[in-house]
């Protein structure tokens, strides 16, 4: 079946998936940082104080997750999206009409569970189940929602708060979601998608169902949560760091600003093709790569002096983006079935959020204690090496369970 008439026959669930992760900007931290000026201006914070909060309120997301994730497993599609969108609704209003540090926390903390977490988690795990045989090329599909998001919220939200202000602009985000994201997403995932007879046969088969309790036992899910944890923690930093990096390097910030659409582009193209190399290889033969390219724009970023390395940086993470968002997306149901999927996604994505959450702390630690940030970002880069090499093994041990017990002869 061919990509276009894969969407046509998929539309509804596709559509569901891509304006889950589209609105899940609001709660992730490119969106959230656009008021930080407001808000360390409003309640007399500095730039330590609030990233201090912020880390707070994002750790305190990711150590709920793991609970609160598990309501996909017992939960049609609609009815968490029911939920969860109503819960970012509270969460927006929170940032509109709050002038407690209480409240900013709570707001902050809600945005964080439920627009990084549970939107994304909600989005994953119902594609996964609802495709098996194309399980690439639908996630790849809907993780374009998060690309789409970038693009259009973040530019809205800053045209909205130089009108009318920030909080004004958060009370608009709110309504977005009340009144146009509720109502279509709860339509477009009303039914669950089901096997159809001109769906092509699945050339992945899927693990045996995993309990919970098991796979925290297994060796294979620490080695990946190891490579899960990577990205976020990388890509964080280095955003969170970046006036730092420009500043040291003497580069242009407007230049160096404008790397991010080569970034996007080649997220966006290589994301669709990660989907296809998938459903063809399965996600477990592609798990020893899917670092390779994020260790290499580390390296490049942090040797070369010069300013084209931004660039260099910016498209092979945009290769690694678009690999490992569908790579992990996808690989679980191989690993450890579906029955318990969202309860296992869900200690992944709070690892995830975790990683998120440590890596501008721990890295404006050891800058303030004299290690300089492209020495660390060297470090980072021979971290992937290291763990790819950790996830090969992990891929063969995988495979090899896999494989159906020989039966005896019998005679």
């Amino acid at each position: 079946m061919s990509y276009p008439i894969f969407v046509r026959d998929n539309a509804r669930w596709l559509a569901g998936g891509l304006l889950l992760t589209g609105f899940s900007t609001f709660g992730q931290t490119s969106f959230i940082s656009l008021s930080a000026g407001h808000i360390r201006a409003e309640y007399g914070l500095s730039h330590g104080s609030f990233g201090t909060l912020y880390m707070a309120a994002t750790l305190a997301s990711a150590f709920t997750l793991p609970q609160l994730g598990q309501l996909v497993d017992r939960h049609s599609a609609r009815k968490v999206s029911l939920f969860v969108v109503p819960m970012l609704v509270v969460a927006a209003m929170g940032m509109a009409f709050s002038h407690h540090l209480a409240l900013l926390f709570v707001s902050i903390y809600l945005l964080r569970l439920f627009g990084q977490g549970m939107m994304v988690h909600a989005a994953y795990t119902a594609a996964a189940r609802w495709f098996s045989a194309q399980r690439g090329r639908a996630l790849s599909t809907i993780i374009l929602g998060h690309n789409a998001g970038d693009a259009v919220l973040p530019v809205a939200f800053v045209a909205v708060a130089g009108a009318l202000g920030w909080r004004q602009a958060w009370l608009i985000a709110a309504f977005a979601l009340l009144f146009v994201a509720l109502p279509a997403i709860a339509a477009l995932v009303a039914v669950d998608r089901h096997p159809r007879a001109s769906d092509p046969s699945p050339r992945i088969v899927d693990a045996r169902d995993w309990t919970r309790a098991e796979v925290l036992r297994d060796p294979v899910f620490h080695l990946l949560i190891l490579g899960v944890m990577a990205p976020a923690f990388i890509v964080t930093s280095v955003f969170f760091h970046q006036v730092h990096l420009v500043e040291t390097r003497g580069w242009s910030l407007g230049v160096f600003a404008s790397s991010f659409a080569v970034a996007a582009v080649i997220n966006s193209a290589f994301t669709l093709a990660v989907g296809q190399l998938i459903d063809r290889y399965s996600g477990v033969a592609l798990l020893p790569v899917v670092l390779v390219p994020l260790g290499f724009a580390c390296l490049l970023l942090g040797s070369v002096e010069a300013q084209w390395s931004a660039f260099g940086f910016m498209a092979l993470l945009g290769v690694s983006n678009g690999l490992s968002t569908t790579l992990f997306g996808a690989v679980w149901p191989e690993v450890y079935g579906l029955k318990h999927l969202g309860s296992i996604r869900a200690l992944i994505v709070s690892a995830g959020v975790f990683a998120s959450a440590i890596g501008p702390g721990l890295t404006g630690y050891l800058i303030d204690g004299g290690i300089g940030f492209p020495s660390q970002i060297l470090a980072m880069g021979a971290y992937c090496f290291a763990v790819s090499l950790l996830l090969q093994g992990a891929s063969r041990r995988v495979r090899a369970r896999n494989q159906p017990t020989p039966q005896p002869a019998t005679t």
